[in-house]
């Protein structure tokens, strides 16, 4: 490996993109093409239903949504969640009907936009107060204004939004975080009954002192902000995604697995290197997997003449990948060649440092900056990288990878489409789009992006295997800090506050064995235990 890949780490990138993709805000893009709504959303009813996680227990809950593109970007990463738990329908909260929520086991609305009108078959359904509902944010007081003593039946008022600075959120014991950059506030029950009313988790303003980040009462769980905003691997956002267990598998036992991923692993890669971390990861029978780009191309001629390298001309490496498999570990497909074509994208064109599925480009602050899908998201050339993807491995007689992991995390919406088709999972974070549920255009020029804690099945149809905490990154890059195992341990201590979640982080083999020893003996203290992505992807405990 050159002392310039050592000097632009992938995952680097991958960890840069991923902050990025994990802010729930829309990232505008500078570029896209047309697309139809997805299907499984009827465009007439502005509907859309998505099939459970394997192992699920079976829950069934509505999400409904405020009808604009950031309340049903919200509702796509809700049904993403809620697809662990079992089957889920997403729509307009406009669009509910009376009784509606009798075939669910729960509904999660979420308040994105102020003051926008509730109907009464809603509201009284709520009252009702025959299926749990979790709400979240804005238009609680429509509910309050509805419901006669609502105070005496609730026991709580509706308080206004506070504005502080707030920077923490405890929850079960946890320090999480919370951006300061976000300014829109949390709104706030003031509770009147301590004995009728139970605090889940606190927001700490700058002075020390608390308000209810999420509460309870009766059968209405109400949660201040859009927990999908300004998220981080430390965040608060865990919290919302362990309050769902509460929602719809109440019964779920403490559970807590940790997962490893090689990364970056192609044709030029040292396979001594390789050999070191395997063996090592045997020794101590940790689970892992192997991401393998199995073409790499330095169209530019960073790393001397311009050329391709392909895993049949490399042996030696692909004699290690096997004994990579032979020690237990999971091949996956990294994309075809880890770059686009032979520009730069948005470094070098080289493989390993350039996105291959999206357009990017690095700004005069050193932000990368994503430009929109890559070959204008068409099905055709993706269906193409991946049968030839394929056909290496094949090629070289290396055993087919099932698994599918988006070089940085980064893809058009069409791509993600071909990707649920042709493999049985995807391990990675995924990029949403607006009119994935409602059946509308979709706008690939207005991503969000997602990391889960446990396995779902994303609106894609994929079954994701969760990759939450990043990686090691002993330098800074792209105005990121380095990261080291101290920090990923720290935010693995804070995930424990996800009853039944995942510590899921990848590693370099250039990196040697330190931080990964480090790394190991640091997560099983904390109480996980290791597993095989296959043991997530099929739902087996």
């Amino acid at each position: 490996m050159s002392q310039l890949r050592r000097w632009w780490p992938v995952g680097l990138v991958a960890a840069a993109l991923a902050l990025v993709l994990a802010v729930g805000t829309a990232v505008a893009f500078a570029g896209g093409g047309d697309r139809g709504g997805r299907a499984g959303a009827d465009p007439a009813a502005q509907t859309a239903t998505g099939h459970a996680a394997p192992g699920a227990v079976g829950a069934r809950t509505l999400v409904l949504y405020d009808d604009s593109p950031h309340g049903e970007l919200y509702a796509t990463q809700t049904a993403n969640l809620v697809s662990h738990f079992g089957a889920w329908t997403a729509k307009p909260v406009d669009d509910y009907t009376a009784g509606e929520h009798a075939d669910y086991t729960a509904m999660v609305y979420l308040g994105t936009s102020y003051d926008a009108p509730l109907s009464e078959p809603f509201l009284a359904d709520v009252r009702d107060g025959q299926t749990p509902v979790l709400w979240v944010r804005d238009n609680i007081w429509q509910l309050l204004a509805s419901t006669p003593d609502f105070t005496a039946e609730y026991g709580v008022s509706w308080a206004g939004f506070d504005t502080s600075a707030v920077d923490e959120v405890r929850y079960q014991g946890a320090r999480l975080t919370r951006d300061t950059v976000n300014e829109s506030g949390l709104g706030e029950l003031d509770v009147l009954d301590e004995d009728q009313v139970e605090v889940l988790a606190s927001a700490v303003r700058p002075d020390g002192s608390r308000l209810p980040w999420a509460l309870r009462t009766g059968e209405l769980t109400y949660v201040s902000e859009i927990p999908f905003m300004y998220v981080n691997r430390d965040d608060r956002y865990l919290a919302f995604t362990d309050l769902l267990f509460d929602l719809l598998a109440p019964e779920t036992p403490e559970r807590h697995r940790a997962l490893v991923r090689l990364e970056d692993v192609g044709p030029t890669d040292d396979p001594e290197q390789l050999r070191e971390i395997v063996d090592y990861l045997a020794e101590e029978e940790v689970p892992f997997s192997v991401a393998v780009f199995p073409v790499f191309s330095d169209p530019q001629g960073v790393e001397g003449e311009p050329g391709t390298v392909r895993l049949t001309d490399r042996p030696e490496l692909v004699a290690e990948l096997r004994h990579a498999v032979d020690q237990g570990g999971t091949l996956l497909m990294h994309g075809y060649t880890h770059q686009y074509e032979d520009v730069s994208n948005p470094y070098n064109g080289l493989s390993g440092a350039d996105f291959e599925f999206f357009r990017a480009h690095v700004d005069e602050q050193d932000h990368v900056q994503l430009d929109g899908p890559a070959a204008g998201d068409s099905p055709e050339w993706t269906r193409e990288r991946l049968a030839a993807g394929l056909a290496e491995f094949d090629a070289a007689g290396l055993p087919r990878p099932t698994i599918f992991e988006f070089p940085h995390y980064a893809a058009g919406p069409n791509a993600y489409a071909e990707v649920a088709e042709r493999f049985a999972a995807r391990y990675d974070r995924g990029m949403y789009f607006p009119g994935l549920l409602s059946g509308r255009e979709i706008d690939d020029q207005a991503g969000t992006g997602q990391f889960v804690p446990y396995p779902v099945r994303d609106v894609y149809g994929s079954v994701v295997v969760p990759e939450n905490l990043g990686e090691i990154t002993e330098t800074g890059f792209n105005q990121h800090p380095a990261t080291l195992p101290a920090d990923l341990l720290a935010s693995a201590e804070r995930n424990l506050v996800v009853r039944d979640g995942v510590a899921s982080f990848f590693y370099h083999p250039y990196l040697g064995l330190d931080h990964l020893e480090e790394l190991v003996t640091g997560v099983r203290e904390l109480g996980y235990e290791f597993a095989a992505a296959e043991e997530l992807q099929h739902g087996r405990s």
